[in-house]
């Protein structure tokens, strides 16, 4: 029997792989190198009045070739270990893109981070970014992963931010329920919703969303932009979802910058700048705050603190829970399962006490002091969420008899304000470790 010759590719034999992923990592080369990156400028509105309020800048390589767009120009420099290079590259691109045109007059500018950029990237050209946008306000826009991945950097980033006059976003809000815990910690000025929010179904899960990000906004004034407006009906549902601003096709494409500004009503100043928790314990801050406090041993507060634990479990991924256990030795094999089962159920989980390592409990971000920091001296347990807030804050007495009949000074306290300052800085307290 004859055997029928192969049928020839007309296109051609395929790329081995290898070759394809070098000749990628050849071009990306050939971009960074020649700083060939652009920003394309989408606008966003204000949705009351149909007044352009500011726009987003969007990466762009060069045009027609295979790195164009971001989705694969971020995936080959993740390949290539040039994510950091490439993202100082991008927010480069769109400070320069807005200090050449119109943006450079009394206008609001969107610029990414990218998650994954380590902190060194992350803060090191911020001053001068700013420096050059040629006085546009500017909003630098995280995500949730960047905050659980990294969370001291990306609090010291937004601080640092602050301090320097800009805003802070948090970005796609409603994909992933950790974003609506993570709201007191990145204290975001402005809160975008994921397109999914708006053109997908009316779920239970979106409502949920958008009932934490209407609370959070109310108490806050932050504004809040719907993502991926592209029809009347998209509008309408963004409308009746409480957005005050809106982005998507429906209001236009990402562009070369303006060469005027169609716009009137641009978003809101932030001149207000977080409180600070830099140095304070979060015992100190309930003494600070002229709250009460009462002497309770520690078979009571061991209660109240898995009362707590346990209504967490309840609150699942749209909670963080925080711990200071003041020693390892007190992280027994009970405790460290129902820490265990907590990672798995919430947004984010972290330890901190002497002797604790950087993941005591699988799942767990742990920290440890030394015997003498001001912080050995407590012991807390915080849970919060967009719709629960309590904390159980205490301080040891220094008793030397029965470990269960310890006493501490401690607080019991569910205003929402005093929590997420201490969560804040127990947060930063585990991260900084």
């Amino acid at each position: 029997m004859s055997v029928p010759e192969p049928l020839l590719d007309p296109a051609g034999p395929a790329t081995p792989p290898q070759a394809e992923e070098a000749a990628l990592h050849a071009e990306l080369d050939r971009i960074l190198a020649a700083r060939a990156i652009v920003s394309r400028y989408q606008p966003i509105v204000q949705l009351g009045s149909g007044q352009v309020a500011g726009y987003e800048a969007l990466a762009r390589g060069p045009q027609g070739s295979r790195l164009e767009f971001p989705d694969r120009l971020f995936d080959v420099a993740r390949a290539a270990g040039r994510l950091d290079e490439l993202d100082a590259t991008c927010r480069a691109a769109a400070m320069a893109g807005a200090a050449t045109s119109a943006l450079s007059g009394p206008s609001t500018l969107f610029v990414n981070t990218e998650p994954e950029t380590t902190a060194a990237a992350m803060t090191s050209t911020y001053d001068a970014l700013l420096a050059s946008g040629g006085g546009a306000r500017v909003v630098f826009e995280f995500t949730e992963r960047a905050l659980t991945a990294r969370p001291a950097d990306v609090l010291e980033a937004t601080d640092r931010l602050r301090r320097l006059g800009a805003g802070i976003a948090l970005d796609d809000v409603g994909v992933d329920p950790r974003s609506l815990a993570l709201l007191p910690f990145v204290q975001p000025d402005v809160v975008k919703l994921d397109m999914s929010v708006i053109q997908g179904a009316r779920t239970p899960r979106a409502a949920r969303a958008m009932q934490a990000v209407g609370a959070y906004a109310e108490q806050t004034g932050a504004a809040i932009v719907a993502e991926g407006i592209e029809t009347r009906e998209h509008l309408a549902v963004a409308r009746s979802l409480g957005a005050t601003h809106g982005q998507g096709w429906l209001f236009g494409r990402p562009e070369a910058p303006p060469e005027t500004l169609p716009f009137t009503d641009p978003l809101a100043a932030w001149d207000a700048v977080p409180e600070s928790t830099a140095g304070q314990t979060a015992f100190q801050m309930v003494v600070a705050s002229g709250r009460p406090v009462q002497t309770a041993d520690k078979a009571l507060l061991l209660a109240l603190s898995r009362q707590l634990e346990l209504h967490a479990f309840s609150l699942g991924h749209e909670c963080v829970v925080l711990g200071n256990l003041q020693h390892e030795r007190h992280l027994s094999r009970r405790t460290a399962d129902r820490y265990a089962d907590l990672a798995d159920r919430t947004a984010f989980c972290g330890l901190i006490g002497a002797g604790l390592s950087d993941e005591p409990v699988p799942g767990v971000r742990g920290g440890s002091y030394a015997a003498g920091d001001p912080l050995a001296q407590e012991w807390s347990v915080i849970v919060i969420s967009p719709h629960f807030a309590a904390a159980m804050l205490a301080y040891d007495l220094g008793d030397t008899g029965a470990d269960l009949d310890r006493r501490f000074s401690s607080c019991l306290t569910y205003d929402r304000a005093l929590v997420a300052k201490a969560a804040r800085a127990l947060m930063r307290s585990i991260a900084n470790r």
